[in-house]
C-alpha cells in the first residue's frame, strides 16, 4: 500500500509538471505569435521575436511549435492581444509585477485581483512598486563557459553593464533597450546562452522567514497558473536555510 501511495505521489508530481510544461509552451508561444505580429515573421530582422525564440528553444519548446505560433501571426491571429502590467504586494509587503497578454482585459483585471486577494496580497495602482525595480537585459551562461574574469571581459566587450558570477553561473545585465546587441556580441564570443530575456531587476529587496515565503510561494503559483500571465517577478530575499526547507 505505501509503495501505491508513494507511485501516486510520482504520479500526481509529474501530471504538475507536464501541466507547468504545457502551460508554459502556450505561454511563450503567445509571445512569439505576438512579436512575430508586431514586426517581420523573420527573427533576423525582428528583435524582438528573435529573442522570444530564443528564450523558447532554452525552454525546450519543439521546432514545429515555434514555427507554428509563428504561422498564427500570418493568420491574423494575435491580432486582439494587449500587454499590460499589473503590480501589488504579496505577504510581508514584498513588491510584485505582474507581465499579462490578453484579449479580454476586464476578465485579466477581475483574475489577478481575486488572486492577490485570495492569497494574502493587493492588487495596487500601476507605479506603486514600479519604481522598486530596473527594466534591464539578462543573458545567462552556465559556469562551465568560464571564469569570472573571462565572462566579465566579454561581457564589457559586448556593452554590458553588470555581471554576477557563482558556482551556478554567470547572469549578465544591460540596459533593456541594448539586449539584443548584447546577446548577439556575447553569442559570438561565449556561445548560445543558456537564457535572454527581459526582466524586472529588483533595486531593493524584501527579507522573507519561512511562513511568508511559504505564503508568498502560493500567491506566485496562482498568479502564474492564470493562463492570461506571461511572468511574475517579486523582489523577495530568503536565507538559503528558508528555501531548503520550501
Amino acid at each position: 500500500m505505501a509503495g501505491h501511495s508513494k507511485w501516486a505521489n510520482i504520479q500526481h508530481r509529474k501530471g504538475r509538471q507536464d501541466a507547468a510544461r504545457s502551460k508554459l509552451f502556450s505561454k511563450l508561444s503567445k509571445e512569439i505569435t505576438v512579436a512575430a505580429k508586431m514586426g517581420d515573421p523573420d527573427p533576423e530582422k525582428n528583435p524582438r521575436l528573435r529573442l522570444a525564440v530564443k528564450e523558447a528553444k532554452a525552454s525546450s519548446v519543439p521546432k514545429d511549435v515555434i514555427e507554428r505560433a509563428i504561422k498564427k501571426s500570418q493568420a491574423g491571429e494575435g491580432d486582439d492581444y494587449e500587454e499590460i502590467r499589473y503590480e501589488g504586494y504579496g505577504p510581508n509587503g514584498v513588491a510584485i509585477i505582474v507581465e499579462a497578454m490578453t484579449d479580454n482585459r476586464n476578465r485579466t483585471a477581475s483574475n489577478v485581483r481575486s488572486t492577490f486577494s485570495k492569497n494574502g496580497g493587493n492588487l495596487g495602482e500601476t507605479g506603486s512598486v514600479g519604481f522598486m525595480f530596473d527594466r534591464k537585459g539578462e543573458v545567462v551562461y552556465p559556469a562551465s563557459v568560464g571564469d569570472a574574469d573571462t565572462v566579465m571581459m566579454a561581457a564589457i566587450e559586448a556593452g554590458a553593464e553588470d555581471v554576477e558570477s557563482s558556482e551556478d553561473g554567470h547572469v549578465i545585465y544591460c540596459a533593456d533597450t541594448d539586449l539584443n546587441d548584447v546577446a548577439t556580441a556575447l553569442e559570438a564570443e561565449l556561445g548560445e546562452s543558456d537564457s535572454t530575456k527581459l526582466v524586472w531587476k529588483p533595486t531593493t529587496t524584501t527579507e522573507m522567514d519561512l511562513e511568508n515565503m511559504q505564503k508568498l510561494m502560493k500567491l506566485l503559483d496562482a498568479l502564474e497558473d492564470d493562463d492570461d500571465v506571461q511572468r511574475v517577478t517579486a523582489n523577495f530575499e530568503a536565507s538559503d536555510e528558508v528555501m531548503e526547507q520550501l
